[in-house]
């Protein structure tokens, strides 16, 4: 068992921010969430991890299609031919493309929206090795039943987006919940009571640890 704790805890869902909340896995699931002390009380045998900032649920990225079937993540090793931000457009046409090369492009585009807190995209895959490298990582897929407004981003935050709408459903305290969550190094409630205020104006750039079916699959270095 792993207790994770934070300066902050927001459950989602509307439920009530918790200082110096954490919550408890045990295995792949999310076995209890409160107070850290009430927690560590219950099982003092468990490892601790300790993040600064704000502990949430996971994020939803938007945009699956666009990020992963319509732009390459370039390899670092491409860095100096290609640059490092994902190629759309001309650019991506004048690649060429295999299927192999589409998978690999795939998987450093999952690993990026990782390091922004994401846990779960929206929109129907078409390419199967991109699908296929979606779900190696353990990512969730959720419907989409309208294409997102704005321009694709791999922060779901992005354009100013509610934060709570961001968060993948149910809320931390459901019952047997997948331990799918995420931690950003922003400040907890503002001054005027604001749970959410930090994590909008810093995006989910700030993430530093997001874990994922239970496993800790981002840590900011």
């Amino acid at each position: 068992m792993t207790i994770h704790r934070a300066d902050l805890l927001l459950p989602g869902a509307g439920r009530a921010p918790v200082p110096g909340g954490a919550v408890l896995v045990d295995g792949r699931s999310i076995e209890a969430v409160g107070p850290y002390e009430e927690l560590a009380a219950a099982r003092p045998a468990a490892r601790v991890r300790r993040w600064p900032g704000v502990l949430t649920p996971g994020l939803c990225n938007p945009y699956g299609p666009e990020l992963l079937e319509q732009a390459y993540h370039p390899d670092p090793r491409e860095a100096d031919e290609l640059g490092t931000e994902p190629l759309t457009g001309a650019a991506l046409a004048a690649l060429e493309m295999t299927e192999s090369r589409w998978g690999a492009s795939a998987r450093r585009g999952v690993r990026r929206m990782l390091a922004h807190g994401t846990v779960a995209v929206a929109g129907r895959l078409r390419r199967e090795t991109v699908a296929d490298a979606v779900a190696r990582s353990g990512l969730g897929f959720d419907e989409r039943f309208e294409d997102p407004q704005g321009p694709p981003a791999l922060d779901p935050l992005a354009g100013g987006r509610p934060v709570e709408d961001a968060f993948v459903l149910p809320p931390l305290d459901f019952e047997g919940r997948q331990a799918d969550f995420a931690v950003f190094d922003v400040p907890g409630l503002s001054a005027d009571g604001d749970p959410y205020a930090a994590l909008a104006r810093a995006g989910a750039a700030s993430c530093v640890a997001t874990v994922l079916d239970g496993r800790l699959v981002h840590r900011r270095a």
